[in-house]
């Protein structure tokens, strides 16, 4: 029953690796929008959702190891 859980968590997490990774082209985008436009605040918060899904990011990575 172990090696099942272990499986399903496997195969959950990349399912998740996709989405992720659209995420984080997304936020790239609007960070690069944002220092066009100078604007600080965007800056910050495109940085700040960069370091969360890079986290994520890491734990999937870490999880299948």
């Amino acid at each position: 029953m172990k090696y099942v859980v272990e499986a399903l968590r496997r195969k959950e997490a990349q399912e998740k690796l996709p989405v992720i990774r659209m995420e984080i082209d997304y936020e790239l985008v609007t960070l690069f929008d944002a220092m066009k436009a100078d604007d600080k605040v965007m800056i910050i918060k495109a940085k700040e959702r960069l370091e969360v899904l890079r986290k994520q990011m890491l734990q999937i990575d870490n999880e299948q190891v």
